[in-house]
């Protein structure tokens, strides 16, 4: 049973500091751009058909909406009220 076992391969260790390369978020990222990323997820998720029921935490307080749409600049709610994306501080599907 002295089988001798094969050699491992090992890769050659450059000095270029490959373990230094990493990715991160900017802390700086804007807040529409976050707002935006959270409201395509809400239409992109397998929940959504033709209607989300969402939370939505706008300057005033936190509101309860059923949304169908959006355009450019809002969301599109179910009794068709027009809510500005610029307000919008946050947005949670319930």
């Amino acid at each position: 049973m002295n089988k001798k076992i094969p050699k491992v391969f090992q890769n050659e260790v450059n000095s270029d500091g490959n373990n230094e390369k990493v990715s991160y978020t900017d802390k700086n990222e804007s807040e529409d751009t976050n707002i935006n990323k959270k409201i395509e997820k809400i239409f992109n998720s397998k929940g959504y058909v033709y209607k989300a029921d969402v939370d939505i935490k706008l300057k005033s307080g936190w509101t309860n909406k059923r949304i169908v749409g959006r355009n450019s600049s809002n969301l599109i709610t179910m009794e068709n009220e027009l809510i500005p994306i610029v307000n919008i501080l946050d947005i949670k599907m319930r």
